[in-house]
This record gives structure tokens, sequence and C-alpha cells, in this order.
């Protein structure tokens, strides 16, 4: 199993921007020294949830910095950006860093963030998928010609293309229990966050439809985000992560989802039951759950190993960086997992009977809706 750390560049009242980005830049070399597999950062703006609106800037800038991590992006909200800058954009970020991009990307959630640019947040499905199919093409394409709703091109000629062949790996983001087979059905990498109650439903649901749309489980790779903090002491670290944990959550449930008693857009109604959820759960309902693991060495290991033996994991993206959390708390946290923790999961992989279990498990009513295209990404 390979280990990265994920990050949003979240920005707390008492810690200035260009704090916050020198501590994150930081933590990047870090991972870069410590053995990290790969370190990610997600796209957000206007509000302290995430001060980090331009990934491709950000892959740059880790590409400089390191030598050998992988440079991930989880991800680009694909229904802000033109489709041809990001394609040309990203083939340049692989170009730069030697082929190490890792392409994320996702449709988005809060309103605001529609708002602030001005686009339907209904249409990010449809905005999405012709996205996403333009930008593969113009990586594989000599020469583009494109007639969709949003995006038009004849015998376009986009430049540069990436260095990986054919592409650089990509990952889809899926939160709504629907857009797991959606991902499965292109055959696209998989990052998801564990849900509050153990369930691998959707988890087979993509597997299937991995298998139905001619793809190997085996061939593919889930990422599954979560909460990590360790320290020597487990009580202390409980303690020293409690502040952070519940400044994220309070400040997600604000921005998810449009506000209690508003219409939610369509396909949207998972997030509203989120925020009413992170609303009023508990620090001691939080470490309860897949998603967060706090704790000493062997606590945070034990953990580690039951969530890749229940999801089949092949990667675990670690998110430390939270809430104001001391920059000397993080890295420690950093190098106790290096130290303690990588060597032990290395080993760690699906089997493919587990991977065949899995896929023959999935849920044929999502898998129905996903292959009439009432559902997507």
């Amino acid at each position: 199993m390979r280990v990265g750390l994920l990050h949003l560049f979240e920005c707390p009242i008492g810690k200035s921007e260009k704090e916050m980005i020198d501590e994150n830049l930081e933590m990047i070399q870090a991972a870069d020294e410590l053995g990290f597999d790969s370190v990610w950062a997600a796209e957000h703006h206007f509000s302290i949830y995430g001060v980090m609106p331009t990934p491709a800037v950000y892959a740059t800038a880790a590409a400089m910095k390191t030598k050998r991590v992988r440079i991930g992006v989880a991800v680009v909200v694909l229904p802000f950006h033109n489709p041809i800058r990001v394609a040309e954009d990203f083939a340049f970020v692989d170009i730069l860093s030697n082929g190490r991009l890792e392409f994320g990307v996702g449709r988005g959630s809060q309103p605001s963030e529609y708002a602030g640019f001005g686009i339907s947040q209904e249409d990010s499905r449809a905005r999405f998928r012709e996205y996403l199919n333009f930008i593969l093409k113009a990586w594989t394409e000599e020469a583009v010609t494109f007639e969709g709703r949003y995006v038009q091109a004849r015998d376009m000629t986009v430049r540069p293309k990436p260095l990986q062949k054919p592409h650089p790996p990509v990952w889809v983001a899926a939160v709504s229990p629907q857009t797991f087979p959606s991902v499965g059905s292109w055959g696209f990498n998989l990052l998801f966050a564990p849900p509050w109650k153990a369930s691998t439903t959707a988890l087979d649901a993509y597997r299937k439809a991995l298998v139905l749309g001619g793809h190997d489980p085996a061939r593919v790779r889930v990422a599954a985000l979560v909460h990590l903090f360790v320290d020597e002491d487990a009580e202390r670290a409980r303690r020293v992560f409690q502040e952070p944990l519940m400044w994220y959550y309070r400040v997600f449930s604000g921005l998810v989802s449009v506000q209690a008693g508003q219409a939610v857009p369509r396909t949207y109604e998972h997030y509203a039951k989120l925020r009413d959820l992170t609303q009023t759960i508990s620090y001691e309902q939080l470490l309860q759950v897949d998603g967060v693991i706090v704790g000493d060495p062997e606590t945070c290991l034990r953990k580690i190993r039951r969530l890749q033996e229940t999801y089949g994991l092949t990667d675990l993206l670690c998110w430390t960086r939270l809430g104001g959390l001391d920059h000397r708390e993080v890295v420690r946290s950093m190098e106790l997992t290096a130290r303690h923790i990588l060597p032990r999961v290395r080993p760690l992989e699906p089997s493919r009977g587990f991977l065949e279990a899995s896929a023959r498990a999935g849920e044929p009513a999502l898998l129905a809706e996903a292959q009439k295209g009432s559902i997507g990404f």
C-alpha cells in the first residue's frame, strides 16, 4: 500500500496566508525526504476552509521542491476551468515533474464556490463529463475535433503533451454513493473518504462497474482519505488533535451544502445529509469512524490494517495539517508515521480473491442507474 499526504491549505484565524503556504511547502519537502509516496492538494475558493485556488501552480511548486515523491491534485474542480487550459497546464506540470503527476478531478460541492464563478451547480455533472472527455482527447490525439455543449474544437493541436503515456494516472473523487459505479464504468482510479458507518456497498458497486466496463479491478488504484495524527502517547494524541479536528468539521458543515431549508441542487442531496451530520457530531463519535485515525503508532497501525482489509485499499492519503494545528506537531506526526507505520503497511495489497468477491457483491440498482446514464460523476 502506498501512503501519501493530502491537504487543503486551510487558513484558520491567527495564521497569515504567507505562514500557511510556507508551512505547506515545508511539509511537502519533509514528505519527500521521509519516504512518503505522494503529496496532494485540493482546490478551493472564497473561504478559510481551503486557500489553494490554482492546482497547477501548487503542483509546479511541489515539483520544484521535491525529487521523487508523486505530485497529486485532489481535486481539480473541472466545472470551474477551461478544459483546454487544464490540458495544457497539467501536461506542462507532468513534464516539469519528470512524469510524477497524479491527476485527480471532481465536480466540487460548495454552493458558494459555484455562485462565485456564476456557474449553475446543477450543470456540474454534464460539464465534468464533457471537460474530462476533452482533456483526455487533448492529451492523446495530435489534432482534436470536439463538438460538445460547452467545448468546441476543430483540428486543434493542444501542446504540450504529457510525459507519461498515454497520459498521467486519472483519479476521480466520489462522495455520493451513485458516483462510485460511474467512476468504475470509465475505469478510473478512485478517491474516496470512508463512510461514516462502515460499509463496502459503494466500493462493491465501483468494482462491479469496472468489470462490466471491461476493466480489471487489480489494475486500478483505490485511495482513502483519512485524518491521521500520531503521537508516542495515545492520550496526548487525542487531546492535541481534538480542537483542530472539530474546527474542520464545523467549518465544513457551513460550506458543504446550502443552508437548511433551502432547495438542494439536483444530484447534491447527499451533501445536505453530510451538512446535518457534521453540525452535531462529537469528537468522541469522530474517533470511532473509519476516516479518523488518532493515537500512538500501534493504535494507528491496527486501524489502518483494518481499513485496508475492509475496503481493499491500494493507497492511503493522510490529512494531518488542519485547524491551526502547530506545524511542529504536524511534522512530528509525519516523522512517527514514516518510522513506525510506512514500513509495515507497504506490503499490504488487496488479493485477487478479495477484488472478485467485491465485484460480485455490487448492488444491481446503482449499476442499472449508471448504465442508463441517469447518474454521473
